[in-house]
């Protein structure tokens, strides 16, 4: 009979070594985009057998949709982590904010992969049978808190939960992936701390001054 205890060894190394290919395929496709990108450089980064890699992934392709689901996935658990559910409305939305804006901040990675998937009109995503059941929870989560406001005559009611979190996620977005361009259109420099504070301090009053009644 097989080793129970051998089995899960392999499993984890498994588990260990596929971790070892994405976080070296975020660092690739983050820098290259995805038509860029090498499946050599990739298993040089890792440190594996370029074989290794297919055997796991198949393709540059399922690679990549692996790198996007899995980046996805990490955004979702720290959002979970926040427990939104046990803050007062107001904060809970306030929270949600801030933390979108600084994730972004904190991982440029996040942004430039769906820089690159958007240039492939969303075609990796689109097969995913993951990305759906990871971003529901959020979505249902912020309709609850909505929902919690409008029941505490805080927050006006007919307010999407899915339109709010793209505002939310789009002003962020937009900015921090267009700094060049607008850093030089308006002769400001927009990545200095300062101007960091500004801009999360004007995404916080929109959005709260958007569901807020009064």
């Amino acid at each position: 009979m097989p080793d129970p205890a051998s089995a899960e060894i392999r499993s984890r190394d498994a588990d260990r070594s596929q971790q070892v290919i994405l976080d070296a395929a975020v660092a690739e496709f983050s820098s290259y985009g995805l038509a860029g990108a090498r499946m050599d450089r990739i298993a040089e980064r890792a440190g594996v057998n370029k074989r290794l890699i297919y055997y796991y992934f198949q393709s540059k392709d399922a690679l990549f949709l692996a790198v996007l689901e899995n980046t996805y996935a990490r955004i979702r658990q720290a959002e979970q982590a926040l427990r939104l559910h046990d803050m007062p409305p107001a904060q809970a939305i306030r929270r949600l904010t801030e933390f979108t804006w600084n994730y972004y901040i904190e991982h440029p990675e996040f942004l430039t992969l769906l820089n690159s998937e958007n240039l492939h009109e969303g075609q990796h995503l689109a097969r995913s049978a993951r990305i759906s059941e990871m971003n529901s929870p959020l979505i249902e989560t912020l309709g609850e808190i909505l929902e919690r406001g409008r029941r505490e005559k805080l927050f006006r009611g007919g307010i999407d939960a899915m339109q709010l979190y793209v505002s939310i996620a789009g002003m962020a977005y937009f900015y921090l992936s267009n700094h060049y361009t607008l850093s030089a259109v308006f002769g400001r420099d927009l990545m200095t701390p300062k101007a960091h504070q500004e801009r999360l301090s004007h995404i916080c009053d929109v959005v709260l001054g958007y569901v807020l009644r009064n």
